[in-house]
């Protein structure tokens, strides 16, 4: 087992969160006014050391993987879908793309292992990374999702994204910063929401009844299909399941432990992290039943259309920033609320004072 994942989240600086709250009580408007866009300032504050905060140095890290509980027919998409969606993100013509431009995010997809493969004239891109661990994972509702070496590779993938992604921000500032101000993580694979109903099934004790929706789309017989499967795998697996760790490893999928990995290095050392939707809430999930002291430093961006997400986020004790009814995953949904963060500290940073401004204070 990788015993990383159990070191300690960095401390959270006390001190620059009182020195922000202090900011907040002198700025020209009534206490508490701006309601939780001052706590998020002050969140920052407190994660970066900095009575002002900066969110300007901010990646995106795509993690894509084929599952073999797709031989159940649990998806109304085929399993091509995968690779081809690698290939859009790499094109950018997928809505994570398109954003990722519109915050001026960089954008990074690690590529896990597909059935397919992706066409030869992606090789050496620069915004791929390939971390093939094996063409897809084992279909859960049969044997164990992931060997544990398969797992520990995944869990590394993740970690590994990030921390190259700090190296190359430090490298290129002179003197060195305290580097990435903000990490998203997305997901792409057909079936994956299978894995992550299953992940909520057995850390929330569950039925799949409760947490399993339409995924991406499938009708009512195939929803129930798609239950009945869910069932049976916890059923196959119900000696492991309370242990997040043997969770994940029985039903999870390659992308969703490579997300557990970067949430949880994410936090050791001291880079909050926005969550997306539905899949990476299992993620979430995961790395705060693993490592306690990851949860303080995740934001969670919105509440997914899937029907049990609302679960999770309450087992976490998480407020969403945004409720747009998405589903679409790839980390669009976290992508859409970092204006609302950079609107909080600009707030925060740039608003007059009482005395600056010449107004009486209450």
């Amino acid at each position: 087992m990788n015993k990383w994942i159990f070191d300690a989240a960095k401390s959270i600086d006390v001190t620059a969160t009182k020195l922000a709250q202090a900011h907040q009580a002198i700025l020209t408007k009534p206490p508490g006014s701006l309601g939780r866009l001052e706590i998020l300032a002050e969140k920052f504050a407190g994660w970066q050391s900095k009575q002002h905060p900066i969110l300007e140095q901010l990646h995106i890290g795509v993690f894509a993987a084929d599952h073999g509980i797709c031989k159940q027919n649990v998806s109304a998409f085929p399993q091509e879908v995968t690779v081809q969606m690698i290939a859009n993100f790499l094109e950018g013509g997928a809505a994570i793309s398109v954003l990722s431009q519109q915050i001026g995010a960089s954008l990074t997809v690690c590529n896990l292992g597909t059935v397919a493969a992706l066409p030869e004239k992606y090789e050496g891109h620069p915004q791929l990374i390939e971390a093939n661990i094996a063409k897809e994972s084992a279909d859960f509702s049969m044997q164990e999702a992931m060997t544990d070496e398969q797992l520990q590779k995944a869990l590394m993938a993740g970690r590994e994204l990030v921390a190259e992604k700090v190296i190359d921000l430090q490298e290129c500032s002179i003197p060195p910063t305290p580097s990435l101000h903000l990490f998203i993580g997305g997901e792409m694979g057909i079936g994956n929401t299978s894995s992550a109903s299953a992940i909520y099934a057995a850390q929330l004790g569950l039925a799949a009844e409760e947490v399993v929706g339409p995924g991406t789309g499938i009708d009512q017989i195939g929803l129930l299909r798609k239950q009945s499967v869910i069932n049976a795998a916890l059923k196959l697996h119900v000696d492991y399941l309370a242990d997040p760790y043997q969770t994940l490893r029985c039903v999870g999928g390659f992308e969703i432990a490579a997300l557990v990995g970067s949430y949880i290095y994410c936090a050791q050392i001291g880079v909050p992290v926005l969550v997306d939707g539905f899949i990476c809430t299992a993620a979430a999930l995961i790395a705060v039943k693993l490592n306690a002291s990851v949860g303080d430093w995740l934001l969670f961006s919105h509440r997914s259309a899937e029907p049990a997400h609302h679960l999770a986020l309450e087992a976490l004790s998480a407020n969403v920033l945004l409720d747009l009814e998405l589903r679409l995953g790839e980390g669009s949904g976290a992508a859409l609320a970092v204006p609302l963060l950079q609107s909080a500290l600009a707030l925060h940073n740039n608003m007059a004072t009482f005395e600056q401004a010449g107004v009486s204070a209450g």
